[in-house]
């Protein structure tokens, strides 16, 4: 089982990385070029659209996609942890 999770895992990683990279550094560049003094030459009205997906029309479906992606990830990342493992775990006094 924790095979086939690793194989899911790898999948969904290699295609969510893009999207989520993308997310996360317009989302922090957007917050440098709202409230800190440096000029970056970019537009925060761009770093917005491109964040949202809005630049590629995808701003009804992309945050759902990458939030999927997300919870997928979690799901296997958590799965392969064996934190859910039903086995008792034996003790270091046994």
């Amino acid at each position: 089982m924790k095979r086939a999770f690793r194989k899911y895992h790898r999948i969904i990683g290699i295609i969510i990385c893009l999207p989520l990279i993308l997310t996360v550094f317009t989302g922090m560049m957007t917050t440098i070029v709202k409230e800190w003094p440096i000029n970056t030459g970019l537009s925060s009205n761009l770093l917005l659209k491109i964040h949202t997906g809005e630049i590629l029309h995808l701003e009804a479906i992309y945050p759902i996609l990458n939030g999927l992606g997300l919870i997928a990830l979690l799901v296997t990342g958590m799965s392969m942890s064996g934190l859910f493992d039903r086995k008792k775990r034996r003790t270091m006094n046994n």
